[in-house]
């Protein structure tokens, strides 16, 4: 008997106040790494109507001003206008910040002390920055191998963000949050059940001035410029039978961080699977790559997909966990839920054999340090919305599939 089920994921705008605090957290983390490629960051960050705080640990030889980055960011998402509650030119910014925990810091610290060597016993001696589970997934449902739902969600949060910069839809504001739900078949999307959109907006559309004619137009306008173009390269589209819900309690001009305080590290399921996978529980904005539950998580997906992306089963998810200053993950597990042309065994000793796992070695492969004249130095706050997986509109090296050969032909050596 055929199971039909729906499942429902979730994405917020890039002016979402937690999405605020996550994206100066890794502003932060950008400029810090840029001057000392090897800080130490742990940047925490509050907002509310009017006031920025930024708080952690932080250890670094770097000199930044951190009200100035602050503020360039929040102007750079849109909040601009005093009107609004929260601007980038008026609000207050504090700074609360304290060094990393000497106790903390011992378990990464020979990094500093062997920074120009890269052998295999350097390598094995620099130990996690801390303990904690990771996981990461890949699934053939999308051409980024990603579940529909959080796919479909993320592109209409991004839509929202680029109409309103562009002016297309200049009433709309930069708070917003979208959500998708995917109806299933045998494990298989076949259908859009809902598509529900909050965005922030003016009172008033131009000579528009009734609140549910000012609906009846945005409702409109969202889904000729926003909704229908994120579907031009997915099979399964909206049809008549489709629900599709902006602003359910009538309106949404009051939001951002006059609507709701924000803090950093809490989207975290915005910003991997959408629900569809499991979570380790780590946040990522904010934390230099010694940080596991940032690096570690990228380098499972990176298992993960190249698995998926080689065929060697449809889903994937790959669960790494570590040990406080202990470079070599304490477990590893591979899971393909039944779609794997390859027992989960052979998945599991090919990430063992092909993939680097210990925390330097992720840092290396995928240049997480930002070392100088690289990179741009936006790298991390380009991944601090929209999600840090399965994006295509940026170069993200975890996203590579380029070990799709070498997995194939290792899987038909065991097989």
């Amino acid at each position: 008997m055929s199971r039909r089920y729906l499942f429902t994921s979730e994405s917020v705008t890039e002016g979402h106040p937690d999405k605020i605090c996550d994206q100066i957290s890794d502003t932060i983390l950008d400029a810090l790494l840029t001057h000392d490629p090897y800080s130490r960051v742990a940047a925490e960050v509050v907002v509310n109507t009017g006031l920025v705080l930024i708080t952690g640990e932080i250890t670094s030889k770097a000199q930044v001003n951190y009200v100035e980055l602050a503020r360039k960011k929040i102007a750079e998402i849109g909040y601009t206008d005093a009107d609004n509650g929260f601007s980038a030119n008026s609000c207050t910014v504090l700074v609360a910040l304290d060094e990393q925990s000497p106790d903390i810091a011992q378990g990464v610290n020979a990094a500093q002390e062997n920074r120009e060597k890269s052998s295999e016993d350097v390598l094995d001696s620099i130990g996690a920055g801390d303990q904690g589970l990771m996981f990461g997934f890949a699934c053939n449902e999308t051409p980024e191998l990603m579940p529909l739902p959080i796919s479909l969600a993320h592109r209409i949060a991004r839509k929202l963000a680029e109409v309103r910069k562009s002016g297309l839809l200049p009433y709309l504001r930069p708070d917003g949050k979208t959500q998708v739900t995917v109806t299933y078949e045998d494990g298989k999307p076949v259908g859009i059940d809902t598509i529900l959109v909050s965005t922030q907006h003016a009172a008033t559309i131009g000579e528009i001035t009734d609140g549910a004619a000012v609906q009846a137009k945005i409702k409109e306008d969202l889904w000729a410029n926003v909704v229908l173009p994120i579907f031009s390269d997915i099979d399964v589209k909206p049809d008549s039978q489709t629900r599709f819900l902006v602003n359910p309690t009538g309106k949404f001009v009051v939001g951002g961080p006059q609507g709701d305080s924000g803090l950093t590290g809490r989207k975290i399921i915005v910003d991997t699977y959408g629900g569809y996978s499991r979570h380790g529980g780590g946040a990522f904005s904010g934390k230099d790559p010694t940080k596991v539950d940032r690096s570690a998580a990228y380098a499972s997906r990176y298992a993960a997909k190249n698995i998926v992306a080689a065929g060697l089963a449809d889903k994937c998810e790959v669960q790494l966990s570590y040990a406080i200053g202990v470079a070599r993950p304490v477990s590893i597990f591979v899971d393909t839920f039944g779609t794997g042309k390859v027992d989960d065994e052979t998945l599991l000793e090919l990430v063992k054999n092909h993939f680097e796992l210990r925390p330097a070695g992720i840092i290396e492969a995928f240049n997480l340090r930002q070392l100088p004249g690289e990179r741009n130095g936006r790298f991390y706050q380009q991944v601090a919305a929209y999600g840090h997986v399965g994006r295509t509109d940026i170069d993200l090296p975890w996203e590579k599939t380029d070990k799709v050969a070498l997995l194939k032909e290792a899987a038909a050596k065991k097989g």
